[in-house]
This record gives structure tokens, sequence and C-alpha cells, in this order.
């Protein structure tokens, strides 16, 4: 059954909007009917679509969605007209992905659509977050102020994903070249010597032998080097698509020392920073969790959220709802929670809190890049020192047989 992206009117004149699964329109609106809500329009999304983290599709770099907001935004508080601003901005694009989501967004605006429900169209392009941010702008007048959080959103998140990714570049490189150095040495170097040490009667420790003979079978039974390599990597690949893998993997991280601390105050950072933005758009709270739950990926902080969800639709606060998952969230995250609902500044006390997981995240990150490097460097020469000894302590012995 496909999903349907809805905009619904209560009896007493309230927007309502959100998704739900049905087989057709007309079951939706049943669905909707029986909650007391009156469908007035739906778009059927495509469910296989990824609507978290803000998905922009493949080829849109986070420069071009960085700036897309920015730019709408300036445009909106200049008073250009949507459709006029949507084909500026088209103009503008190099990715062919976005260029055609929004020259499709400006024909149907054209048309007289909303620029949310425009948007909800292109599930690949323009994530539920972004969607239910716009229509809240839409609603509220405040379009300009909510691009320009949209702006930030991704800004901020682009910057973690950026130090993050940017942290492990250097040990990727350095294993990189030691396994490369590794294949010349078994697969060339060795077999060659090999042949030297037999005709001597050389002596050859049992580690030399081991390199000698996973090198000759490297040398007839090369397709299973890279036939097994990749099969390892497809299984795992298609194994964290499934939600035993998921849970094996986020169980896993949230296990092992020094990691388990970075995602923590990753998935913290982000959840916390859409709440705030969400909140402070005038998103109601229980729609604000709905939509936030999609922004992180880790299995247990998505059901901590989901959970506390239907706890606060029965009358419990947000850090009542999350306090069984307190193990889940960095030292004071829920305690920071209580004083912002009780103080009635839940959006403000999330943003600072958002702003700290993020500078401790990039700090916890840059520790852990300097930690690792001389790990690496130790690990570098002991396996260079590995495979010195395996080639000259045979040669040694070769030379005083020949003495």
């Amino acid at each position: 059954m496909p999903n349907y992206f809805y905009t619904a009117k209560s009896l007493s004149n309230k927007t309502a909007t959100g998704t739900i699964q049905a087989k057709d329109t007309r079951e939706l609106a049943k669905t909707l009917k029986d909650d007391g809500l009156v469908l007035i329009k739906a778009v059927a999304i495509d469910s296989n679509k990824k609507w978290y983290n803000f998905s922009f599709g493949k080829g849109i770099s986070a420069t071009e969605k960085i700036m897309m907001a920015k730019n709408l935004s300036v445009m909106v508080a200049t008073g250009l007209p949507l459709v006029n601003s949507f084909e500026m901005l088209a103009n503008q694009s190099k990715s062919q992905n976005l260029k055609n989501a929004l020259l499709s967004v400006k024909e149907q605006i054209n048309k007289g659509e909303s620029l949310h429900l425009a948007m909800a169209k292109h599930p690949a392009v323009f994530s539920d977050f972004f969607i239910s941010m716009v229509e809240v702008g839409e609603e509220a007048g405040t379009l300009e102020e909510v691009l320009k959080i949209l702006a930030t959103q991704i800004e901020k998140e682009h910057r973690l994903k950026s130090e993050m990714q940017g942290a492990m570049i250097y040990p990727i490189i350095v294993l990189s070249l030691l396994l490369l150095v590794g294949i010349v040495i078994v697969v060339v170097v060795l077999p060659k010597l090999s042949q030297f040490f037999s005709s001597m009667n050389a002596d050859i420790p049992f580690y030399t032998r081991i390199l000698i003979d996973f090198g000759n079978f490297s040398t007839h039974n090369w397709p299973v080097l890279i036939i097994v390599p990749v099969a390892f990597i497809v299984f795992v690949w298609l194994s964290l698509k499934t939600k035993i893998g998921r849970w094996t993997r986020d169980t896993l991280f949230l296990k092992i020392p020094l990691i388990n601390s970075l995602v923590k105050k990753n998935n913290c950072a982000i959840l916390i920073r859409s709440l705030s933005s969400l909140l402070g758009s005038g998103v109601p709270m229980t729609r604000s969790l709905e939509v936030a739950s999609g922004t992180v990926s880790n299995f247990y902080f998505k059901k901590a959220v989901t959970d506390s969800l239907e706890k606060i639709k029965k009358g419990e606060k947000l850090y009542e709802a999350l306090l069984p998952y307190k193990d889940i969230f960095p030292f004071g995250a829920i305690e920071m929670l209580q004083v912002g609902e009780e103080t009635g500044k839940t959006s403000t006390v999330l943003k600072t809190l958002a702003d700290f997981y993020e500078d401790e995240l990039i700090s916890a990150t840059a520790k852990l890049s300097a930690a690792i490097e001389p790990i690496l460097i130790i690990f570098l020469g002991g396996m260079v020192a590995f495979f010195a000894f395996s080639i000259i302590q045979p040669m040694y012995g070769s030379l005083s047989a020949i003495q």
C-alpha cells in the first residue's frame, strides 16, 4: 500500500498534516474521519524513498542544498513571487536532479498548488522535515525565517558529517597503503625469493613460510581473493538493509568504547536540533517528534522517540517519556530538557543543547583522530618490521649456508 502525505481539517477548523499508509484516498479519508478529520488533499508518496537526513537525491552537494535554502529565503524576503524564485533557483542549480525538481515545483505553484504540497511530490529531493517546516512557514507567514532555520540545520548537519569523514581519511589512507605494500611483497617479491631460498636449502622461518604459501595460493587462485571479499562486503551491505542487521550494528556501536560516545552525541545532536527547529517554528510536539524520529539513524534513538510519542499523546511530558532511555543519551540531556519544559523554553534549551553536543562531538572526533595517529604509526612500524624480518632472516640463513 502507498503512503499518502495528507492535509486535513479538524472540526475546530485546525489544519493537520502527516503521512498515513492506505489502499487509496477513499480509505485514507475514512481513516481520517474516524479521527475527527476531514481530508482536504492527499499526495501519494513512494514508500521506498527515504524521508530523513535532508535527502536531496544523488549528485546534489550539501553546498547546493544550503545555497538553495538561503537564496530562497532572500527571494521571499524581497517579495519575489515563488514562481520566479524557483525558476531562478533552477537556472542556478548545477545538479540535474535538483533542477528538475525545482522546475516541477515551479509548475505546481503556477497551477495554484501550495509550496509544501508541491515539494511533497518530490520525496527524494525534499525531506519530510523540510516539507513540515515549509508548511508551518506558509501557514504562519514566516516562510523567510523558516528557510533560514532550514539552511542552518543543513549547514550544521553537513559540518558534523564532514568532521566525522575527515577524521577517517588518514587511517583509511595509511591502511590502504599498508595493504598495497603487503600484497606486492606477498604476491610478487616472496614467490621469487622462495625459489632462491629452496635452491640454497636455507632455513625458512614458519612466518615466512606462511607468507610464501599465501603468495603461491594468491597467484594461482586470485579470483577467489577478489570474489570472497566482494561477497562479504555485499553480504554485510544487504544485512544492514534488514531490521536485524541494523539492530546488530546499532547495538555494537553503542557498546564499543570510544565509538559509543560519538554515536550518542551525534544522534543526540541531530535529534535535538531537529526538535528545536520544529518546535521553534510552531510545529506541535507530537508532530515534531513524528518528523524528528526520521532524522536519526540509530535504532535505539528512533525507538526512544516513537515510544515517547505514544506516551506524550497520553499526557506525559517529553523528559518523563525519555527517562527509560536515559542510558543512550549523553549525560545531562534529559535533565536540561526537564528544565526547558518546566520553564516553558523547550525550543531555546534544545537549541543550546544541540550547539553544545555538536561542539562536543567535533572535539571528541578531533581527539580520537589524534589518538589514532600514533597507534597507526606503531602498527605500521610493526608490520614493516614483520615483512622485513620475513625476508631478511631467510636471506641471512642463505648467506650463512654459502659461507
